[in-house]
């Protein structure tokens, strides 16, 4: 095969180079060429939206040089330029951030028109143009971005914030995909600082847009001696912060923040209390889940915390046959990795208290050894005396009760649950 004479390394892989980080899979921009030309050395096209061309060997992806223009609402209102002529450094043009905007020659040369090298240094997330509000994507990316490189020191551009509140106020963001918005929000959840993208929608006004039900808890208030971490809104993120240090699952992240979603609800008049915000909660949970078309294992994992995390927290005073009918629900004894997922979820919420990160060990702790204890029950054995269908549930279920009652026992004189 005849080698592309103009080919640059670009995007995140460049990005991660200088940052000292293992890059993402090659992305290859191709100046001088077109889709005619690429398809005759070999490559195979592929995208809808602007032709990109998969290697023949490497399976790498090689996309053509192009210039944009908006000419429609929303991130899709663009209409894509290809041309030979058009050059690596027109190309760079069209990107959304500086640290984004870079290029590698064959010789490794630095093509960097925006100052993304700078930037990097600098530790900054700044727009290469005013064309950035063009875009309401972007607003999510650079939450997205901001929260994967929270670690590392970065910030947003001041100028490039101001751009990000411009978009807002345009009413742009309502022209994106509930599909996409939930892809970039799942990309920001499994970050290292998963917090830090909601924080930032939150600082530029785009939580409300998409996030009604968490722009809600702004600002309500709840018992201090409960609570001294101060409104749900700070729970709710504190929560999210607990459960990131406890796992990697995006989704487990997800159900932490929205346990509270219905204290949004909660009459004025009756706070800091919020009596059945249980039962709101699924109700602007189904909301949420409508408005961004959430997937449904998301959506039932999110249920289930919001409807059952604060019965998970008062183990304590619990009786067995209680203990019991939450373990069956919670399909503790079928779909045993879904029951830890939410106690999970249940143990950030305690987490995200203040000054009450001992207490989730042992109450967390005691539910598994009453599942292990329910789970002990010899079935075999219940089916060889005769029993079956509903009598054999009904027997199955007491001595779960009889199991877990006699371990509540046990470890309550112990202190240890």
């Amino acid at each position: 095969m005849q080698p592309l004479t103009q080919v640059y390394r670009v995007g995140g892989w460049v990005r991660d180079h200088f940052l000292g980080l293992t890059p993402p899979d090659s992305d290859w921009l191709v100046i001088g060429e077109t889709p005619a030309s690429m398809r005759r050395r070999g490559f195979r096209q592929v995208g809808a939206d602007f032709p990109v061309f998969l290697h023949p060997e490497s399976g790498d992806a090689y996309a053509l040089a192009r210039q944009e223009r908006k000419t429609a609402p929303g991130y899709r209102g663009f209409h894509c330029f290809f041309a030979p002529e058009v050059t690596v450094e027109e190309d760079l043009a069209r990107r959304d951030l500086t640290i984004n905007a870079m290029a590698l020659d064959n010789e490794g040369r630095l093509i960097d028109p925006f100052g993304g090298y700078r930037d990097l240094q600098a530790r900054l997330l700044r727009h290469v143009s005013p064309a950035f509000v063009e875009d309401p994507l972007r607003v999510l990316r650079v939450a997205r971005f901001l929260a994967r490189f929270a670690d590392l020191g970065f910030r947003v551009a001041d100028e490039t914030l101001q751009l990000m509140k411009t978009l807002v106020s345009s009413g742009e963001l309502q022209a994106l995909s509930p599909e996409r918005v939930w892809r970039e929000t799942l990309k920001g959840l499994a970050t290292a600082a998963p917090v830090t993208y909601f924080d930032l929608l939150a600082q530029c006004g785009a939580l409300s847009v998409w996030f009604t039900e968490l722009a809600a808890l702004q600002g309500v208030s709840q018992p201090p001696q409960h609570h001294p971490e101060g409104d749900a809104w700070q729970h709710s993120r504190l929560t999210l912060q607990a459960a990131s240090a406890l796992t990697d699952d995006p989704e487990v992240r997800f159900a932490a923040l929205l346990h509270d979603l219905g204290k949004g609800l909660t009459p004025r008049e009756q706070w800091p209390r919020h009596i059945g915000h249980e039962h709101r909660g699924l109700q602007a949970m189904q909301s949420l889940a409508d408005r961004l078309r959430l997937p449904n294992r998301v959506c039932q994992l999110a249920l289930a915390v919001i409807a059952e995390h604060g019965r998970v927290s008062c183990l304590a005073e619990m009786r067995a046959k209680s203990v019991v009918n939450l373990l069956e629900r919670l399909q503790a004894f079928s779909h045993n990795e879904w029951f830890e997922q939410v106690l999970t979820a249940c143990q950030a919420d305690v987490l995200g208290r203040g000054g009450r990160a001992v207490e989730p060990v042992a109450h967390i702790a005691c539910w598994r050894r009453c599942r292990q204890a329910a789970a002990s029950v010899d079935v075999n054995a219940l089916r060889a005396s005769g029993l079956e269908g509903r009598l054999l549930g009904e027997a199955i279920h007491r001595q779960r009760i009889d199991r877990v009652r006699q371990l509540l026992a046990e470890t309550r004189r112990a202190g240890a649950c």
